[in-house]
């Protein structure tokens, strides 16, 4: 297992569509999926899809921690997804800021879809769903973008609300006050 470099915004790997994984056997795919575990974890990131460590794969890693759920949400823990499908169940988006370990210390304002059904293969092969709202939806919108060459600039409607983290935390209440930053639109 292995600690690897995160690609930044303008490398040519994020701005690809990743291949799909026909064969859950292959040894590469856990050796990739371990190496995306460490790299997030050394990194304190939340997810991390495979183009980020330079692989064109369509894999995604993430978790929700605590302090991100909504009252009465249950923890998420890691999940690990392999072809993952995302699938809007209402026409509801929410706005609200974002960051990325390939575009490091930026932040922007994004909109995404409310509430979601998504779903995925593991390692062995295993078909999963499950439905997210809030911030768990977000991560997973984030991350599978990744998959289709996106990040989240491209999907900003605003680009007045994209700046460096410091910044913007430091801000926030007058940001979020003075560009109407609604919690549903």
């Amino acid at each position: 297992m292995s600690i690897l470099k995160i690609a930044r915004l303008g490398h040519p790997i994020l701005q690809k569509i990743a291949s799909p994984v026909d064969n859950f056997k292959d040894p590469e795919i856990k050796k990739i999926i371990n190496d995306m575990i460490d790299t997030l974890d050394d990194a304190g990131g939340i997810g991390l899809a495979a183009p980020q460590i330079h692989v064109s794969k369509r894999i995604v890693i993430f978790f929700v921690p605590e302090d991100r759920l909504e009252n009465g949400k249950n923890k998420v823990e890691l999940t690990i997804m392999i072809n993952p499908k995302i699938e809007p169940k209402n026409d509801m988006m929410n706005r609200d800021w974002e960051a990325c370990l390939s575009i490091p210390n930026l932040m922007g304002a994004v909109d995404r879809y409310s509430h979601i059904k998504y779903s995925w293969y593991d390692v062995d092969g295993e078909y999963f769903e499950r439905e997210a709202s809030g911030y768990h939806s977000r991560v997973v919108q984030h991350e599978c973008d990744h998959l289709d060459g996106k990040l989240y600039p491209f999907q900003m409607l605003d680009l007045s609300l994209l700046g460096f983290q410091e910044e913007i935390n430091s801000n926030k209440d007058l940001l979020d006050k003075g560009r109407s930053l609604p919690s549903e639109i």
